[in-house]
């Protein structure tokens, strides 16, 4: 398990509490997150096992059967989401590194999932935008670079079903998005995309405090006019 909570308002033992009293990551699990913190610092960008047994437990919920991912890094949410999807379902994933990634794939193997993961390596807006354009995802997770947001949730929002999720991690960004004193260019662009969302009225928006802030975002029926821009 990793050595803290990445909710910043949570303590340690808090936060074990909290694991502890969910769905706990299995043995596959485990071994993935331990390997994960094996490469030091960049481990941090892992979600938290809590929130992967939110996601399962959302997208069996939601009764999804095809959702996409911007972000897969070693292949640990992207577990969690295919475990919740049915024996038919599918999971695209968009990434950049064959090397992180190679770890993901042999735990999807190791957990059963690979058959329903498809990966694509390069830039994600690339491979969203070279896909149909009719609604095709019941369900979406961006936890991708930041400044790129915008461009990942419009270009899932328009392939999304109505109703369908879209689910965007980091928004609290360590609590930086209230901080006055925080001005680099990542908290900037979260607080603006956090800003964009919570006014778009293509979508039903909930924020929640689960690991480093989850924005869930809900599909309204006829809300394909438009780009939520107000222009």
């Amino acid at each position: 398990m990793p050595d803290g909570p990445k909710s910043a308002w949570l303590s340690p033992e808090l936060h074990g509490y909290l694991v502890a009293h969910g769905t706990p990551p299995d043995d596959v699990q485990r071994e993935l997150i331990a390997e994960t913190a094996r490469l030091g610092g960049v481990s941090i960008m892992q979600i938290a096992p809590e929130q992967g047994a939110f996601m399962t437990l959302l997208v069996g919920a939601l009764g999804a059967e095809r959702a996409v991912e911007v972000g897969t890094f070693t292949g640990y949410s992207a577990l969690c989401i295919a475990r919740g999807l049915p024996a038919d379902g599918s999971l695209l994933c968009c990434d950049v590194s064959d090397e992180w990634t190679s770890i993901g794939r042999r735990f999807w193997d190791a957990a059963g999932v690979a058959d329903k993961i498809d990966l694509r390596l390069g830039p994600a807006i690339d491979t969203l935008n070279a896909l149909p354009e009719e609604e095709c995802f019941d369900l979406g997770f961006i936890d991708a670079d930041k400044p790129s947001y915008p461009l990942y949730f419009e270009a899932i929002l328009s392939r999304l079903r109505p109703n369908g999720l879209i689910l965007v991690d980091n928004v609290l960004w360590s609590g930086a998005v209230v901080d006055p004193g925080a001005s680099d260019e990542n908290t900037k662009h979260i607080r603006e995309f956090n800003d964009r969302v919570a006014c778009d009225p293509r979508v039903e928006t909930a924020m929640i405090p689960l690991g480093d802030g989850i924005t869930l975002l809900r599909k309204l029926s006829g809300s394909d006019e438009g780009d939520g821009s107000g222009s």
